[in-house]
């Protein structure tokens, strides 16, 4: 079968490389791909966003299936589009995508559903939004445990953390008034700033069937330690010693199964990827947000460790067969994503630097070089985006994988490479 993957980062390619090693599968289009998926795939100049362009490539190849891999043409209702078009395409509807496209549908989502998350009050204006915050902590200025999170789509970077009352109007100004965030700032929440550790929980599901991936750990913000402005991902590891099988049974029951079905219960069954991003409070896990789509690095580690035929996994969800299948097997070894990006990432950088010593990298054991923000340039790749490249390794344990990544990420160069040197330390210390 032929095969359409949608999007340009680490997590098209990492897709693409796994969908690739199917023997069912004859081609791979990745639309429009980076310069990783132009070696391991086929790339199509059609963007993301074009989907009249994409269904008439998809029809006049012969693509069998087309997975979406970005929120946005997700949440702009690209599935549907296929659907009517007599396509299939891996993905929730527009309607069930406003999970991650509306703040505000999550969060009510969340309390019809009985989920744990933090308390949220919804504004559709700066000006009562800030007379909230001035009579609810104008005598303690200096304590404001808040979140303050645009409810469209903004690349993640709509939710601002704060922790004075300073901070908070400063976030309603920009989201709100400033308008940093365009219509993503038409309506906005602010709920209460949760503690502890993140975790990724996803699962795939046709609507009725719930099928668990191995947890993971992201790492947001840019600087190690965890300090810094929060970015797209700047690593991941999978699994994570933080979500032990207890915990992600409690998960399974009280998270994702209640969500489904009131998804369901809504007319709005969820088909695809269902991520759950976690923070592990004192009080047990509470949901921080939902995505609709595998998490970027998040997909890389967990798609070196699958051993299952990945394109059977997608074929089951669009079938409705999910119940069907065997259950997933995964290489035992743990995997590690670091990600190399751009000088001055999250904030603006340049385009264009020649990338070095990608042979050498791809020499290193157990290792694989996911491409984000590449391009080829007449035979030579050069950087084109913030995260540049997810640079993914396995291990007997979790030190060992890091080992690995990290002795690949010494072989790269290009003007302004940096990269975190802590991802999966957080695992590491906890000694598994």
């Amino acid at each position: 079968m032929n095969v359409l993957i949608i999007g340009s980062g680490g997590r098209e390619h990492a897709l693409a490389w796994k969908i690739g090693q199917s023997s069912r599968v004859d081609r791979v289009f990745v639309a429009p791909g980076n310069a990783g998926t132009e070696v391991d795939a086929e790339n199509v100049d059609i963007s993301a966003t074009d989907t009249a362009k994409l269904i008439s490539f998809a029809k006049q190849n012969q693509v069998d299936i087309t997975v979406v891999g970005p929120e946005a043409p997700l949440c702009d209702g690209i599935v549907d589009d296929f659907s009517e078009a007599g396509l299939r395409a891996f993905g929730p509807s527009r309607r069930a995508a406003q999970l991650e496209g509306s703040k505000v549908f999550c969060k009510k989502m969340l309390r019809t559903a009985d989920v744990p998350t933090a308390d949220f009050h919804t504004f559709e204006d700066a000006t009562n939004a800030e007379r909230f915050i001035n009579e609810r902590y104008g005598e303690t200025p200096e304590d404001v445990p808040l979140v303050v999170k645009a409810d469209g789509l903004a690349a993640g970077k709509g939710a601002i953390v704060c922790g004075t009352q300073e901070e908070a109007l400063l976030a309603i100004e920009k989201i709100a008034r400033s308008r940093e965030f365009g219509t993503a700032g038409d309506r906005f929440i602010i709920e209460d700033r949760m503690s502890g550790q993140e975790a990724s929980i996803l699962a795939i599901t046709d609507g009725q069937t719930i099928l668990t991936l191995p947890p993971a750990q992201d790492h947001k913000r840019a600087g190690d330690g965890d300090t810094g402005p929060n970015t797209g991902g700047m690593g991941a590891y999978c699994p994570t010693p933080a979500i032990n099988d207890e915990m992600l049974s409690w998960v399974e029951e009280s998270v994702l199964v209640p969500t489904v079905h009131a998804m369901k219960r809504s007319r709005n069954p969820f088909r695809g990827i269902l991520y759950a991003g976690l923070m592990l409070t004192p009080q047990g896990p509470k949901v921080l947000e939902y995505n609709v789509r595998f998490g970027d690095p998040e997909c890389q580690p967990m798609l070196m460790r699958m051993k299952t035929d990945f394109i059977d996994v997608i074929e089951a969800t669009l079938d409705g067969r999910l119940a069907e299948i065997e259950p997933l097997q995964w290489d035992p070894r743990p995997s590690i994503c670091v990600v190399m990006a751009s000088e001055g990432y999250p904030n603006p950088y340049d385009k264009g630097h020649s990338i070095r010593g990608l042979e050498e990298a791809a020499k290193v054991e157990d290792v694989k070089v996911f491409h984000a923000g590449t391009r080829m340039v007449n035979h030579d790749v050069v950087t084109n985006g913030g995260r540049v490249l997810g640079v993914t390794a396995l291990g007997e344990s979790v030190a060992t994988a890091k080992l690995q990544a990290y002795r690949a990420v010494q072989c790269i160069r290009w003007d302004g490479a940096w990269c975190r040197k802590d991802i999966s330390d957080k695992a590491i210390t906890q000694q598994i």
